[in-house]
């Protein structure tokens, strides 16, 4: 097997080549942690009728009492998302709340 012998300026060029593109490569790296750092420290936009975090945190937090203490098995109606179908004793209470 014979050992060709390269010329110094083709093993300079690909040199220079890598280190180019090793240049390339971290400097796309930090330009893209530059990126993502700057966006992950803006503060959240505030949208005319859209959800608040702390009054939903809020609302989670409050409805975890039962009324009457009675356990039911509607979830929905328990978190507040939907209304209870247990409309007998929500209209008692109703009632005597007005007198």
């Amino acid at each position: 097997m014979k050992i060709i012998a390269q010329d110094p300026a083709q093993t300079s060029q690909r040199v220079r080549v890598g280190m180019i593109g090793l240049a390339a490569v971290l400097l796309l790296i930090g330009l893209a942690a530059a990126i993502f750092s700057t966006a992950s420290k803006e503060r959240p936009l505030s949208v005319v009728g859209g959800a608040r975090p702390d009054v939903v945190a809020n609302m989670a937090a409050g409805n975890s009492a039962l009324p009457n203490g009675a356990a039911t098995s509607e979830p929905l109606a328990e978190l507040g998302v939907a209304p209870s179908t247990a409309t007998e004793d929500n209209a008692a209470g109703a009632s005597g709340k007005r007198k």
